[in-house]
Parts: structure tokens; C-alpha cells; sequence
């Protein structure tokens, strides 16, 4: 196990912009994914910060069947924004995932699972892979109902270590909200002393301080306090990490990809 931290001079860096990630397949048919490493703007020796290992935005069509493959060591938030998809995985769970209704894998020592796209339409997703405290944890899933696919123009908690709809072995904590064209929202206070965060535009365009991110694009930040404000109509995702807390960095899709 290695704790995961940034150093001192790296902590007086101001809020830096994070452009999109790499795009694999065609958006128009089939699967399409953009896989952004959100450490490597950063220039740390770490592919991700902290716990946030990667994010991948997919896009994948109607009818089409992501088979069966592994997860080790990933804590995997799957946050649907438009169609819906079934979840099929090895610990005997078949369940439908939708915009309201989440889902949370924690995949431990061994999982593996698939997703079937249902309905006429494409499905948009994060998958959001985060990385557990420890390693060999036991494998579980969770699905929460939200029962509203957004949160207008207020924070909700989506995952956190404890107290949230779902349940994340990290310190890391993920919330969102739609913002109203014109709105202005602070940032929550933050969950731990010392923590950093990620501000992730979905849709949408938002300004935070100087920057204005488009879908896609994203915006570390260091400072508690600050205030996202909406150009356009925008859906945004905000993620919180404790650098100081243990952190394995070995996992299958969550791991440091610049580890020595």
C-alpha cells in the first residue's frame, strides 16, 4: 500500500485547467469512449490525484453488449445521464442502471461484469473509477435510486466513505448539480483538512475564478471556497480527495499508469 500525497510547492499552484482526455472509437455509432488521467496535466508522477485514478465518458449505442471483463482493486461509480443499460456481473446481480438509479462496484480482489445497452437510444455515461484505501477488499455492488436524474442548481452527495446513498472505500467524495443558465453556486465546504478537489463539466459550459471549462473539461483545485458559475445550462460533477490519506495505487483501470 502507498499513501498518496502532493508536495508542498505543489500545493501553491493555482487552480489549474485539465482539457479533455483521449478519445478511442467514433461517437456517431457503436462505442465511443474519452478517457481522461487527471493527474497527468499536473506533472506529479501520478496519472490520477489521489484517489480520482481515471474518468471515462462514454457514449455507446443502442443494442450494443460491452462484455464480460475484470475489475481488481477499482472503485467504479457508473453515472448515467442519458439511457439506460443492464448490469449482469459475477456475484449473480442482474440489475437495471439508469439516470436516476446509479450504481457503485466495488470490485476488491476479483469481479468481473457487463453491460447490455437497453432502448431505442444510445446510452451516455461516466464510468468514474476511484481507488479503494486498500487492496484485496472483499468485491460488493450497490445501486441507489436518487429518484430525480438531477439536482437543480443545488450540491447533491452521490458516493463518499460514509454517510452518502452509496458507499466508496476511499476518501473521496463525489457530488453534482445542474446548473441553470446565469446560476452561481459556491463550493461545498470541503470533507477533509488539506483536501483537493476536481470540478468535472459534464455539459454544458461553467466558469470557475479565470477559467471557463466546456463539456469534457475540468479544473483542479487546492483552495477551499471558490464559486462555479454557469454560461449555459450545465451539468457539473465535483470531485473530493484527501492527498494525505492512504491510497493503493495498483489497481486495474484506477492505477497509477506513471509508477516507476
Amino acid at each position: 500500500m502507498r499513501t498518496g500525497h502532493l508536495t508542498r510547492r505543489n500545493r501553491t499552484m493555482k487552480p489549474t485547467k485539465i482539457g479533455n482526455g483521449s478519445r478511442r472509437g467514433d461517437w456517431n455509432r457503436g462505442f465511443a469512449v474519452e478517457i481522461l488521467y487527471p493527474g497527468q496535466t499536473l506533472k506529479v508522477g501520478d496519472s490520477g490525484i489521489s484517489a480520482i485514478g481515471r474518468i471515462d465518458r462514454a457514449r455507446v449505442a443502442a443494442g450494443h453488449v460491452v462484455a464480460m471483463h475484470p475489475h481488481r482493486d477499482d472503485e467504479i461509480l457508473t453515472y448515467v445521464r442519458a439511457g439506460s443499460m443492464l448490469h449482469r456481473d459475477s456475484v449473480q446481480n442482474e440489475e437495471k442502471v439508469t439516470k436516476t438509479r446509479l450504481m457503485m462496484m466495488n470490485a476488491g480482489h476479483t469481479f468481473q461484469h457487463e453491460e447490455e445497452i437497453l432502448g431505442p437510444d444510445a446510452t451516455e455515461a461516466l464510468q468514474i473509477f476511484l481507488r479503494p484505501r486498500a487492496t484485496e477488499l472483499e468485491p460488493k455492488v450497490q445501486f441507489h435510486d436518487f429518484g430525480e436524474a438531477f439536482s437543480r442548481d443545488a450540491w447533491r452527495l452521490l458516493a463518499a466513505p460514509e454517510g452518502a446513498p452509496l458507499e466508496v472505500h476511499a476518501q473521496a467524495w463525489v457530488q453534482d448539480v445542474r446548473l441553470s443558465a446565469g446560476a452561481s453556486l459556491p463550493l461545498p465546504a470541503l470533507q477533509a483538512a488539506g483536501a483537493v478537489r476536481l470540478l468535472y463539466v459534464f455539459a454544458g459550459e461553467a466558469r470557475i475564478g479565470a477559467l471557463t471549462l466546456h463539456a469534457g473539461e475540468s479544473a483542479y483545485l487546492e483552495e477551499a471556497g471558490g464559486t462555479v458559475e454557469a454560461v449555459s445550462e450545465a451539468d457539473v460533477v465535483l470531485f473530493t480527495t484527501d492527498p494525505g490519506a492512504a491510497t493503493f495505487k495498483g489497481g486495474m483501470f484506477s492505477g497509477n499508469l506513471l509508477a516507476a
